[in-house]
């Protein structure tokens, strides 16, 4: 186990949007260190996303995150020779976190078009609460129903 907590890094916002989400994003999406070519897969995204919906891409990225984002979670807790499911919430760090990772795992799943097209479709299924992202939050949200029982367990 850690001895203390690591210090948070600061994230500066991107260049385009002077967003920190779409640069948390970014990040996120990078791979094996090609930040420039996460940056433009992103940017190309956010174009598509105007396109389609003639709104502010950022207005619908943002509204796509605060969609997907679960309020509540399972985390295990053993108590005595037994581990319950114990509902929490959700830090506001790890909302963001968990909804970027569910919304790239649902993009790198669909197949037969490029990373931006399949990403801008994802981030308009969030965005209109449909989509394999919004099915996973609807899950997380269902166990942690079902285990309401335990909630007197707090980590």
């Amino acid at each position: 186990m850690r001895r203390s907590r690591p210090e948070k890094r600061i994230i500066t916002p991107d260049l385009r949007y002077n967003s920190v989400r779409v640069q948390t994003m970014i990040h996120h999406v990078m791979k094996r260190g090609k930040k420039s070519l996460a940056t433009r897969l992103m940017y190309e995204t956010m174009d598509i996303l105007g396109e389609r919906t003639k709104k502010d891409p950022l207005e619908v990225f943002e509204t796509a995150l605060k969609n997907v984002s679960p309020r509540m979670e399972v985390r295990p807790r053993r108590v005595g020779g037994a581990t319950y499911q114990v509902p929490l919430e959700v830090t506001p760090e790890r909302r963001l976190a968990l909804a970027i990772r569910w919304i790239l795992g649902a993009t790198r799943a669909r197949t037969g078009k490029a990373f931006p097209e399949n990403l801008a479709a994802e981030l308009l299924d969030a965005y209109n609460e449909t989509g394999a992202a919004i099915r996973k939050r609807d899950e997380t949200h269902k166990m942690a129903e079902a285990n309401r029982a335990f909630s007197h367990y707090r980590v």
